[in-house]
This record gives structure tokens, sequence and C-alpha cells, in this order.
């Protein structure tokens, strides 16, 4: 018998990705959350048929079980706790991988179990399921899907394809060339590379996999022309074009072969269209590149051929756009800058005319429980109950939930109790010994008197 308890606490935001003129992010409770561009249904809102081709406030998509999010050049892919991989927006390539050319306005399932990452790039799209296998759909035009084609007029496939068969660890995809880690930490990629992005010493294309490093890279990110990755010790490493100064080395010069940027203690890297965000392991988040619209936060519109630290700590997630950016706090909070002609900070402006920011701004507030609050706690009695103990606001009232699964979770209220004036509390509930046990502890609004 398996028991296992879920703490329910406050609806922070979790994940965060930003693609070309629109972002969406993860809650969590598992809800998908989006806003700006929605031209091409890339929101996955059901809408553009009435002219409601963007939004500028955050809404939400899907209610739970979302667990990953991927934004594409005009369309966006998720994964939910099932493991299916779901698709929406523009399928101009295939990208959506559903056998069609058509764009979708809401999401659809495109495999139904065992998907474990996925990557968007701007036309094409690559996922990794549970064995370890890479799998890829959309444009081919430069041998970016990696199946050895493009020469016989093959451009594009709009179903997935097996393109390794194992052993694959990570993923990401830019405009047209891709990247990926294999278990022992060796750099691959295949794709256009005609600014020096696969990092292999040339400029020529290539259609198959081919490997860049052999070992100890541990993260990757694709932007436009240019990749980012990062090795075991920390330091962080770029290759392709330069021309906005977004490979951080002080120069405008573009290059074919891996350069180091940062020495060591970087944790965490994402490659906008002509910007890159990296982490460092003190929470601090720094920048380099184009800042047109204010993209990199620094309270200028000037480029930045150096990283620059933009926040000096908390910071716990990054994502970069087309030109904005977004990032995470240590509380759950949601923050943004850059351009906003689409609603894509999610604001509420635009119509202002205040399309650019240039600093930070938050968007979605963070969790107000202070620290040590929100612990949940499990014992087992001698007598074959289950005994959750738990910390939370003084006076609140809080419910008990079980399911007995989490793919999906089906949760059915308990009993309700309120706590001391210390916060504690304590639940006994009786578990079934033939299954798992799971248990969430949720606030629920004090009644009036």
């Amino acid at each position: 018998m398996v028991l296992q308890t879920v703490t329910s606490g406050g609806q922070t935001v979790t994940r965060v990705a930003a693609g070309n003129n629109f972002s969406l992010f993860l809650k969590s409770d598992g809800s998908l959350w989006a806003m700006g561009d929605n031209t091409s249904g890339e929101l996955g809102d059901g809408t553009t048929d009435g002219g409601n081709y963007q939004t500028n406030l955050p809404e939400q998509i899907v209610a739970t079980n979302v667990t990953a999010i991927a934004a594409g050049g005009d369309y966006s892919l998720f994964l939910k706790s099932d493991g299916s991989l779901w698709a929406m927006g523009d399928n101009s390539f295939g990208q959506l991988g559903d056998g069609t050319y058509n764009s979708a306005t809401l999401p659809e399932q495109i495999v139904a179990t065992n998907v474990t990452a996925i990557a968007a790039g701007v036309y094409h799209s690559l996922f990794l399921k549970g064995n370890g296998s890479l799998w890829a759909m959309g444009n081919n035009g430069y041998g970016q899907l990696g199946d050895g084609t493009t020469d016989g007029g093959n451009y594009n496939t709009n179903l997935p394809e097996q393109i390794v068969a194992s052993n694959v660890t990570a993923i990401a995809a830019g405009r047209y060339h891709s990247l990926f880690l294999k278990s022992d930490g060796s750099l691959w990629a295949m794709g256009n590379n005609g600014n020096g992005q696969l990092g292999n010493g040339t400029y020529n294309k290539t259609n198959r996999p081919g490997q860049i490093v052999a070992n100890n890279v541990t993260a990757i990110a694709a932007g436009w022309t240019h990749s980012l990755f990062l090795k075991s010790d920390g330091s962080l490493w770029a290759m392709g074009y330069n021309g906005d100064g977004q490979l951080g080395d002080g120069t405008y010069n573009q290059t074919n072969r891996p350069e180091q940027i940062v020495a060591n203690n970087v944790t965490a890297i994402a490659a906008g269209y002509d910007h890159n965000l990296f982490l460092e392991s003190d929470g601090s988040l720094w920048a380099m590149g184009d800042n047109d619209d204010g993209e990199l936060g620094d309270g200028t519109y000037n480029q930045a051929v150096l990283p620059e630290q933009i926040v000096a700590n908390n910071v716990t997630a990054i994502a970069g756009g087309s030109d904005h950016s977004l990032f995470l706090q240590s509380d759950g909070s949601l923050w943004a800058m850059g351009d906003n002609s689409y609603g894509e900070l999610g604001d509420g402006t635009t119509d202002d005319g205040n399309y650019n920011i240039n600093l930070p701004e938050q968007i979605v507030a963070g969790s107000s429980v202070p620290p040590g609050y929100n612990q949940i706690s499990g014992q087992l009695l001698g007598t074959g109950d289950m005994q959750l103990s738990f910390v939370g606001i003084a006076r609140a009232n809080y419910a008990l939930d079980r399911s007995f699964s989490l793919a999906p979770p089906n949760w059915v209220p308990q009993v309700t109790n309120p706590a001391d004036a210390g916060g504690a509390l304590v639940f006994t509930n009786t578990p079934d010994p033939t299954t798992n046990n799971f248990w969430r502890i949720r606030s629920v609004p004090q009644l009036q008197q």
C-alpha cells in the first residue's frame, strides 16, 4: 500500500513559456493560462472568428492536470498528468502533428500517453517519450526534424515520426534548428546552420543529428538563430548569430563553435528570438542581447553585449519570447517585461499605446503565506488510520480531500475543520489498503455568521 499526501495551498504560478507575441503559464493547481496574440488560435480559447485575436489579461484555458507547456511561433503544446500531448494554434507546416494542416483554436489531443517532455520551435515540434525516444513533426525545410530528408521535397510532416530510439533526455527547438541531449551528457544538433547555431564548426545545414559536445552538458536552449547550453560545472556556452549581442561575449561577431560566456554558477537558461536570459545559483536573473522593446528589463532600450544583472535574487524560472520575457519568483509570482503590442505581458494594457515595458512588472501575485506554513505530514497509526498534521493560518477552515489516483485525480471531500490559534490541525482518515491513497488539504471560505 502506498500512502501519499498532497499539499494544496494558494494557486501560485509554477511554469512559464513565451512564444511569438503570446505567453502561457501554469498554476499550482495544474491550470493552464494564456494571454497575447491569438490570430492562429494559439491561446486555445476557441476564438479568432469573431475578431477577438488577442487578450491582454490572463485567461484560463484548461482547469486542471496540465504539467508542462511550450510556446512556439504561433502555436502551443502542453502535457497532462496522464502523459498525453495536446496542441493548438497554427498548423501550416503540420507542427501540431494531428495529420492535417488545419489550425486548431481549441486544444486537441495528439498523443494519448507516455509523453514526458515537449519543445516548440517556430514551425516544428519535438517531444520525448518515457523510453527516451525523440519524436518530431512540422517544417523540415532545413532538416530540423533530423529524419534525413529535405532533398526530395519532403519538407513537412504532419504526424509525429520517431527520430532517435532511446537515451534522449532534453530537447530544444529554434527557428529552423533543433538540439537534444543524451543520457551520457552529449549534445546533438540538426537543421539550419547558416549562422553557426549548430556549433559544429561549419555553416552547413544537416538533416541528421550530429554530435556537438561529447559529455557534461546539462541544459539546452534554442533561439531564432543561436543556441545556448550549460555544462555540469555551471558554465554557460553559446554559438550562432550575434548581431544583437545575444551571445553575451562582448562583441557582435557570430561563431560556429561553442564559446564560454560565463565560467560557473549558472543554473538555468532561456533563449528568446534575439535575446537570452539566465539564472545564477543565488537566484539572480541576468540578460543580454536585443532590447528594442525592453525585453531585457533593465530600464533602457539599449542592447547588451555582455550579461547584465536584472534581478538580484529569488528568481526561480525564466522564459524568452519573440520580444518579451517572463520570470517567476520564489513566492510563485509571475513577472514580465518587453513588447506588449498584443497583450502578451498580461497586464491589461495595450489600448492606451503603452506597448512596451522596460522594467519587470508583476502580473500574478505570489503566495502571502509565511515561510513554514502549509507544511503537511502524515503518520500511519496502529489502528490502521492515517493521521495528517498540518500548519496553516490560525482559525482558518481547511478541508481534507482524498483520491485513489492522480491520473487524473478524483478528489472526494472527507471532512472540514478549523485550525487552532497557532494554525495547527489534525485530520484522521482510514486508507484503503488495496490501492494507492492520496490526500490533499485545501483552505475553504469561512462561513458567514
